[in-house]
């Protein structure tokens, strides 16, 4: 029996003690990796990375070359523990839910069972949840525990006001120095109202005084002004008071409120910490608008991928639609193919660098409605067995890069706000308003569902509460990125209409870079 036979059948047997069946192709790679080691090395080394691979959850028992590669790459970053995984990407329907309570002042996880095919009832439940949750946010500000009036800073007044419900307007004939914290609805048509969980109450916002952000119907809105004959006249409008990361984790605990294998937050991990510092070279990249059918989009992808061989990210994480024309499903598969063809050649990538494809409204084949799923296997099972790091996930989704919370999107964000706004800001950038929305609304869909479809069920998947790192939008107008409340909010605009123009994430310095494929001259 040759010796990579042999550690074979040792690498076997401990993979089946721990309930996993190993590929032989996995087994093969791993042995050849040991064979230079001495018989004790050897032995620590498989049992190092059978516990690594053990701490990546698998959805089935079966260890594939990638998961090799990825447990040996985090078993040399000494003095993590088995849950501390370097890089994760979590799918929208495994982000944990949560509902506030009242009596204890904090949220506890959901436990409820849920389905795409969701029951009426959980239309009001997710509005109502995002409703007390900027309440619990807004109640706390030091605005209202000042008894402060919106504005009063600078006018030099105070004023003993209280943020309250529509039930204790509507109990009295009038008003003054009312603050209100509702959803803009169109009950009637042409009409706009404030609604609560205890009722709804019209509103007059002909000589309101509109703060930064894209209002839009659907948004959460803090409203201050005057209720007089069942109208509320309002004289300041704008959205809820946003708050920083480390103040609303405080009111989840020490559960894992992000999601994926750990069950305490990675965020306060010192030994990731340590690693995210130790690396500040490290980069994600991020895409969007791949279209694999333009033979010119492929040729520029061909180039960047060849590029980031020499100096490999993280991870590059295409965003769709893959396809310009949408007309053939099945002409996918040989797309997928050929991008496999690709990055097989890619020597260092296929060790160091995970592919992330998350999927477009437009790409099959699921419905117009977020989060939606992968990518069918059936169309990239080539691209996976050329390039066996690739990670196909949902829209939205969250990466989870040592500290780094990062969460994905690819819609017409941008466009849809600016389309359904009732009132456009005539000052400031459009990039600040459309984060400052994004940021204060503290959701990925600040929209009705009408003009945003969204999953009734799943939409802890949308929440941006408590705020990550770096929120990352594919709308195809123009690129930006700016920082609100510690925050990051970026659009990677269009490759193919931007000129081939991408965006590179560093996390260790929060840095993102402005990058694009040169022409050939």
């Amino acid at each position: 029996m040759s010796e990579i036979s042999r550690l074979k059948t040792q690498i076997t047997t401990r993979f089946s003690l721990g309930g996993f069946q190993i590929r032989s192709e996995a087994s093969t790679f791993l042995a050849q990796q040991l064979l230079p080691l001495d018989e004790t090395e050897r032995k620590k080394w498989i049992t190092n990375v059978a516990n690594h691979v053990q701490g990546q959850c698998l959805s089935l028992p079966v260890v594939e070359k990638q998961h090799i590669e990825l447990a040996i790459k985090e078993a040399n970053n000494t003095g993590l523990d088995d849950t501390e995984t370097i890089f994760r990407v979590i799918s929208a329907f495994d982000v944990p839910a949560f509902v506030y309570c009242e009596e204890k002042k904090k949220f506890l996880p959901d436990t409820s069972k849920k389905s795409l095919l969701a029951i009426p009832d959980a239309k009001s439940h997710y509005i109502r949840e995002r409703y007390w949750l900027l309440w619990q946010r807004t109640c706390r500000h030091e605005s209202f525990s000042q008894r402060m009036a919106p504005g009063a800073a600078e006018m030099g007044k105070k004023s003993r006001l209280i943020l309250r419900k529509v039930e204790n307007i509507l109990s009295t004939s009038k008003m003054n120095d009312v603050v209100l914290l509702g959803l803009l609805t169109q009950l009637t048509e042409g009409r706009y109202y404030l609604e609560d969980p205890t009722g709804s109450i019209p509103i007059d916002i002909s000589t309101a005084r509109f703060s930064s952000g894209l209002v839009c119907e659907g948004c959460f809105l803090l409203a201050y002004g005057k209720y007089r004959d069942g109208v509320l006249k309002v004289d300041e409008i704008g959205f809820p008071f946003p708050e920083p990361a480390a103040n609303s984790r405080a009111f989840f605990g020490s559960v894992n409120s992000w999601g994926g294998a750990s069950k305490t937050l990675l965020k306060y991990s010192r030994n990731l910490g340590e690693l995210e510092k130790a690396n500040p070279e490290h980069s994600i990249v991020f895409l969007s608008d791949c279209w694999l059918d333009s033979p010119v989009v492929m040729e520029k992808l061909n180039l960047l991928l060849r590029g980031y061989d020499e100096f490999p990210p993280v991870a590059i994480v295409l965003m769709g639609p893959f396809a310009k024309a949408n007309e053939n499903v099945y002409a996918l598969k040989s797309l997928f193919q050929k991008l496999g063809e690709i990055l097989s050649e890619c020597e260092k990538l296929k060790v160091q660098t995970d592919l992330v494809i998350v999927p477009s409204i437009d790409d099959p084949a699921a419905a117009n409605i977020l989060p939606r799923p992968p990518i069918p296997d059936t169309l990239t099972a080539e691209l996976k067995k050329r390039y066996p790091r690739t990670i196909l996930t949902t829209n939205p989704c969250r990466l989870q890069y040592c500290t780094q919370q990062i969460v994905v999107c690819r819609a017409d964000l941008v466009t849809k706000l600016c389309r359904n706004t009732i009132h456009f800001p005539k000052e400031g950038l459009l990039e600040t308003h459309f984060a400052r929305t994004l940021i204060d609304q503290s959701t990925l869909a600040p929209l009705t569902p009408i003009a945003f479809p969204t999953h009734w069920n799943y939409d802890a998947a949308l929440s941006l509460y408590p705020l990550p790192d770096l929120i990352v939008i594919g709308d195809p107008c123009q690129g930006f990125h700016t920082t609100e409340q510690d925050c990051t909010v970026m659009n990677v605009g269009s490759f193919p209409k931007s000129k081939f123009a991408f965006k590179v994430y560093y996390p260790s310095s929060k840095i993102v870079e402005d990058s694009q494929i040169p022409d050939e001259e």
